[in-house]
């Protein structure tokens, strides 16, 4: 990947591949999934030191990283101000100085990730830019507020102008193993959501095994979800390289089955660059280059693009800078 063809990306959510229409709920299929924990937790060590990429092959691809970034805040102390400064972020994610020496121009990240609250103040600082807003709903992060204001608060969020919705599944249904009240749920969500795309958050950390995470990851994908994403970022355990392996097998289950892609997104806990280069590796590996596109792969983060761009000025002069050089806001 060079530094010229890391620009060359569609921003929107799943612009160029048709929508998930989802599926009849298939039981056997879901009760067939197994996971070999043993041989997943194997193959995921072998990936932070065998993957490597240096000088401007690195620079390109932390330059893909930047542009799947989901930009987010999601702190009770939130302002307006705070989120039209993110917006400008995403608008601009690299300082102009490293953007020039890199000659690129026109990057911004995935989208900005924000609660409903803050979702006009975001749609009035992104107009005109083609980035869209993704609001986290359902009562997130715990998912536990009453169904009807689950699914009111979905379609409020879509109303403000949200162009993606972020809800999370009530993990009771993993648990117990109710397959058909999780499929039933993420349908009812997917309807609410009307044209704005869905990513179901599986909330893995709190799930208990890989299986239910691998069989949860295939019930919401025939419910309908355009993308299943590992965690809210508010549970003690959140994105890790098993969890991904085992959605991502699932994701390429499903397509291998239907014909239809489903996107991918890990959240919390991935705030380094290097890091981001292992899951665009797994990426590579397991579903191949068009899964390295921002409408089929984001990050759920905010301190990562803090850490791309210092490592881009590195690439740039030669020298490390402070992390407060690159601040977000």
């Amino acid at each position: 990947m060079s530094v010229q063809t890391a620009q060359t990306t569609s921003h929107l959510p799943q612009t160029i591949e048709p929508r998930n229409p989802g599926m009849a709920l298939d039981l056997s299929w879901v009760r067939s999934v197994q996971a070999n924990t043993s041989a997943i937790e194997r193959r995921a060590k072998t990936l932070p030191g065998r993957r490597s990429v240096k000088k401007e092959y690195q620079a390109a691809w932390l330059l893909r990283a930047l542009q799947c970034i989901d930009l987010t805040t999601l702190s009770g102390d939130d302002t307006a101000e705070r989120v039209r400064r993110l917006c400008a972020k995403a608008r601009q994610p690299l300082r102009p100085d490293i953007a020039t020496a890199l000659s690129v121009s026109g990057l911004h990240t995935g989208a900005i990730c924000v609660y409903h609250d803050m979702v006009e103040t975001a749609v009035d600082a992104l107009a005109g830019s083609g980035i869209p807003v993704a609001a986290v709903s359902t009562g997130f992060p715990a998912g536990l507020s009453p169904f009807h204001l689950r699914v009111a608060e979905i379609e409020e969020s879509v109303k403000a102008g949200a162009a993606e919705i972020d809800i999370v599944i009530s993990r009771r249904h993993v648990l117990a193993g109710d397959w058909q009240a999780l499929y039933d749920e993420m349908r009812a969500f997917r309807a609410a959501c009307g044209d704005a795309h869905v990513k179901a958050i599986l909330a893995t950390g709190e799930l208990g095994t890989l299986r239910n995470v691998a069989r949860a990851s295939l019930v919401c994908m025939m419910a309908g979800a355009d993308f299943i994403k590992t965690s809210t970022g508010k549970e003690s355990v959140n994105a890790t390289l098993p969890v991904s392996l085992v959605m991502i097998r699932a994701i390429r289950d499903y397509f291998e089955r239907t014909g239809i892609r489903v996107g991918y997104k890990p959240a919390g806990g991935i705030s380094k660059a290097k890091d981001a280069l292992v899951y665009l590796a797994l990426m590579k590996e397991e579903l191949g280059d068009r899964w390295l596109q921002p409408d089929l792969f984001r990050f759920g983060a905010s301190s990562l693009l803090n850490d791309i761009e210092r490592q881009l000025e590195h690439h740039v002069t030669g020298a490390y800078s402070a992390s407060y050089r690159h601040a977000l806001a």
